[in-house]
């Protein structure tokens, strides 16, 4: 009894000497751990971080239980560890570090919203138009993360976003119909560029080229991407490593106006998440 009365004092003692930067200090680390945790999750890195605290505590137990030779194979691995670390997960911190870098999550400061509303509606015209005619594309909206490796896969225009000029790029002989658009500032200002595809294992084999591209840009930058499905033309529309699906020209000009240009959250209805992984109950959505 007198050992536990001296560990709740030893413990009252402690948080008597708690000061506002330990509180600080503790908020801004529980914050970072969130971050991480959220950004890995549904991703690669989340298997490899898994991979690596388990061969940690393999570590321990090989100390622990005195297993020489698999210790000193373990602590030569963990030597180079961070070397390692960067080379394994070099596209999710490239992704990460460009998030962070950021200002700013949205075009808000940087386009006149005149402008982009009008592009806005335009992109929601076209799109519309090519769910009806099932005709693929991708449009890609940039936002903070800059997309200039992307860019250099295609060819640059900087045109006024109109759904003519982007009918005329989809249209499925014209030469840049299977790359992707870039939406730069409201304007086209690149087309038939290449996205890089998802790297995700667990997405459904149903999902074509298309929505895969879609997924890998949205998890390797903060953009904006809007796909048509040339099978079935489905509106979808990924960001962040996930697929929202069932968009109407309505909804779609809702949820643009609300993710581009920072109006107040509106009602989006119809709209589910697409189950891309295959846990879930999917049906076929792509090419």
């Amino acid at each position: 009894m007198n050992a536990f009365l001296d560990y709740l004092e030893y413990v009252w003692n402690q948080l008597a000497n708690i000061g506002i930067v330990d509180v600080l200090d503790i908020a801004i680390v529980a914050l970072l751990l969130f971050w991480v945790i959220k950004f890995m999750r549904a991703r690669r890195a989340g298997k490899l971080m898994l991979g690596i605290v388990m061969l940690f505590l393999l570590l321990l137990l090989s100390a622990a239980f005195e297993m020489r030779a698999l210790n000193f194979i373990l602590n030569s691995l963990f030597s180079v560890g961070l070397i390692a670390i960067v080379i394994v997960f070099q596209p999710e911190l490239r992704s990460a570090l460009e998030k962070v870098g950021g200002v700013s999550d949205n075009l808000k400061s940087m386009v006149d919203n005149d402008e982009m509303k009008l592009a806005i509606g335009q992109i929601c015209d076209a799109a519309q138009e090519f769910s009806k005619n099932r005709t693929g594309a991708l449009i890609v909206f940039e936002r903070n993360v800059r997309l200039g490796d992307v860019i250099r896969t295609g060819t640059t225009i900087d045109a006024v976003t109109t759904s003519l000029l982007l009918g005329n790029i989809f249209y499925n002989k014209a030469p840049m119909h299977d790359g992707a658009v870039i939406i730069r500032k409201g304007r086209v200002h690149a087309a038939g560029c290449y996205l890089p595809l998802s790297s995700n294992n667990n997405i459904v084999k149903e999902l074509g080229t298309r929505h895969r591209a879609a997924i890998g840009m949205s998890e390797n930058s903060d953009a904006i991407i809007l796909v048509v499905s040339e099978e079935t033309g489905g509106i979808s529309i990924a960001v962040d490593g996930d697929i929202k699906r069932n968009f109407t020209r309505k909804t779609l000009e809702s949820y643009l106006v609300n993710s581009l240009m920072g109006e107040e959250k509106k009602n989006i209805k119809n709209v589910v998440t697409g189950k891309i992984f295959r846990r879930s109950d999917s049906g076929r959505d792509e090419e």
